[in-house]
C-alpha cells in the first residue's frame, strides 16, 4: 500500500479550496504555500481533505468532506468508487459533460507545458466515443484475487482489494458469479465480452516465472469486429476496452494517415493489428505496411486477421528495433504506444528517416504532450489534436494528433 498519511508531518486534516484540474485526476489548491493535489474535488469546492502522503514539496490529499459542492458535482455514478472505495471510477462524481471539459483542460495544460503547443479544444470538451452514455463501456477487465480468495478491484495506489464488484463502467452480467467463487489466492481473472455477445472468463495464476491459464468459462479468443474484418483475440491480451474505441480510431486513422495505392506506411505498437488492416486496405497489393509489437499474442492475432492482405508484413520486436532496419523511408507512420509514451529514441528516428505524416495516439496526457513537444523540437507541425472520453468515470482520455513536416 502506498498511501504515506503522517498527521504530525503532514498536517492529518485541511480545509481547501480545490482550483484547477492537474493531470492525474486531482486538482490543485494550496497550504501555507504548499501545493496540494487534492483527489476527489471539483474545482471551486471547498472541501476537507485527509492529507494521504507527504512529498516534502508537494502533498497529496483525499476529500472526506465536502462543505461547498460545485454545481458540477452529482451522486457518484459508481456505487464502489471513492476515498474509501475502489479506484475505478475516480470523477464518477462529477456531471459527465463536466467531466469531459476538465479532461480537455488538462490536455491543454500537458501540451502547453510539456508540448510548447497551443491548444485549446472543442467546448464541449472531450469527445465521447458514443451516444450510449458513461456506464457499461468496459468489454474486458482483469479481477485480482486476495489472500480471502476473493475477486476484486484494487484501491487508488493500493495492493488492498475492493470485493464489491458493482463497478459502473461493466455491462450488466459481466461479472456474475465470479463473486462468490473460492478462487486461489493471487490469481487474476480475465473477463471479456466479445462481439459476438459472448462471456469469455479466464483464470491465471503465477507459479515461479511460469503463467498457467484455465477456461472457465467460453474460449480463450475473444472474437472481435472492426469494420468488415474480425480478429480472435486472446482474452489475457490487449484490446481496446471501449466497445467503440477500436472502430473509431480506425476510421480517424485511415482519414489523417490518408494512405494511398503504392505507399508504404508503419504500423508501430500495432497490438493485433487494426490499424494495419485498414492502412494495408487503403495501400493496395502495390503497397507496403509494417506493423511492430512486442507482444507475440497480439503478434499472433494479426497474422491470422490479415493473412489475406499480403502487403502487410508483421514483425515481432521492439519499435526502436525495427526503426533501426528499415532501409526504406514511410509516406506516413501512426504509433499508438503505452503509457509511457514513445519518447526520444523512436521519434528521433522517425525524424531521422524523413516520415512527412504521422498519427500519433496516446492515453496519457503528460506522455502524450512530450512526445507533441520531441516532434515539434524536429520540425514537425501539429495540424490536428482530438481528446475522446475513451474512459467515461475516470480521468483518463485517449488523445490523437496529426503532425506533419515538409521534407
Amino acid at each position: 500500500m502506498i498511501r504515506e498519511s503522517n498527521p504530525e508531518s503532514a498536517c492529518g486534516e485541511l480545509t481547501l479550496v480545490a482550483g484547477a484540474p492537474a493531470n492525474g485526476g486531482s486538482c490543485v489548491a494550496h497550504h501555507d504555500g504548499r501545493v496540494v493535489f487534492v483527489r476527489y474535488a471539483l474545482p471551486g469546492e471547498r472541501v476537507r481533505v485527509r492529507v494521504t502522503a507527504d512529498r516534502g514539496s508537494y502533498w497529496h490529499a483525499e476529500v472526506v468532506e465536502v462543505i461547498e459542492p460545485s454545481a458540477d458535482r452529482t451522486a457518484s455514478l459508481c456505487p464502489i468508487a471513492g476515498a474509501d472505495g475502489a479506484g475505478c471510477c475516480d470523477l464518477a462524481f462529477a456531471v459527465p459533460a463536466a467531466a469531459r471539459v476538465l479532461k480537455a483542460q488538462v490536455v491543454a495544460n500537458q501540451l502547453e507545458r510539456l508540448g510548447g503547443h497551443s491548444w485549446s479544444g472543442p467546448d464541449g470538451g472531450a469527445e465521447s466515443l458514443s451516444e450510449a452514455g458513461p456506464t457499461g463501456w468496459r468489454t474486458r477487465i482483469r479481477l485480482e484475487v486476495g489472500a480471502d480468495r476473493r475477486p476484486g478491484f484494487h484501491r487508488y495506489h493500493s495492493d488492498e482489494l475492493v470485493t464489491d464488484l458493482r463497478c459502473a463502467q461493466l455491462p450488466s452480467g459481466m461479472v456474475d458469479g465470479l463473486g462468490e467463487g473460492d478462487w486461489p489466492p493471487g490469481a487474476q481473472l480475465h473477463v471479456a465480452l466479445d462481439d459476438n455477445d459472448a462471456r469469455h472468463v479466464v483464470r491465471s495464476v503465477r507459479q515461479g516465472k511460469r503463467t498457467t491459464s484455465k477456461v472457465l468459462e467460453g474460449d480463450y479468443y475473444a472474437m472481435q469486429r472492426v469494420g468488415r474484418r474480425s480478429w480472435r483475440v486472446p482474452v489475457t491480451a490487449f484490446w481496446q476496452a471501449h466497445r467503440d474505441a477500436a472502430g473509431v480510431y480506425s476510421r480517424l486513422v485511415v482519414d489523417w494517415a490518408q494512405p494511398g495505392a503504392g505507399m508504404t506506411a508503419w504500423d508501430l505498437y500495432g497490438g493485433a493489428g487494426v490499424f494495419a488492416a485498414a492502412l494495408g486496405e487503403a495501400v493496395g497489393e502495390s503497397g507496403r505496411v509494417l506493423t511492430v509489437d512486442t507482444s507475440r499474442a497480439a503478434s499472433r492475432a494479426a497474422q491470422a486477421a490479415l493473412a489475406d492482405l499480403p502487403q502487410v508484413n508483421v514483425m515481432t520486436d521492439s519499435v526502436r528495433r525495427a526503426l533501426t532496419g528499415q532501409r526504406v523511408s514511410a509516406d506516413v507512420a501512426v504509433l499508438d504506444p503505452p503509457r509511457s509514451g514513445a519518447g526520444r529514441d523512436v521519434i528521433d528516428l522517425l525524424a531521422a528517416a524523413g516520415v512527412p505524416r504521422v498519427v500519433h495516439i496516446g492515453c496519457e496526457a503528460a506522455s502524450f504532450a512530450r512526445d507533441v513537444g520531441l516532434y515539434r523540437a524536429h520540425g514537425y507541425t501539429v495540424e490536428e489534436i482530438r481528446v475522446f472520453d475513451a474512459f467515461p468515470l475516470t480521468h483518463h482520455t485517449e488523445c490523437v494528433a496529426l503532425l506533419t513536416r515538409k521534407i
